[in-house]
């Protein structure tokens, strides 16, 4: 089971490694959509769901550890 800073640390690490991956795809997707966003303007946008993302990571986590605990005892 992991401790909590593990699954930080795990949530963190998946996540940045997401934003890089998302902000290069931004890059090529959104202009054939006709949006057209600054550099600085992507870069915004994908920390915004890349703080979503961490969040949503980390208490998934965090919830299925819960639940292999309990199942334990």
């Amino acid at each position: 089971m992991q401790t909590r800073l593990q699954s930080l640390i795990e949530a963190w690490a998946n996540t940045l490694i997401g934003y890089v991956i998302n902000l290069l795809v931004q890059l090529v997707v959104y202009p054939f959509y006709g949006a057209t966003f600054t550099f600085g303007q992507n870069i915004q946008i994908g920390l915004i769901f890349m703080v979503v993302s961490i969040a949503r990571s980390y208490i998934l986590r965090r919830g299925f550890n819960w639940l292999h605990s309990r199942n334990e005892q």
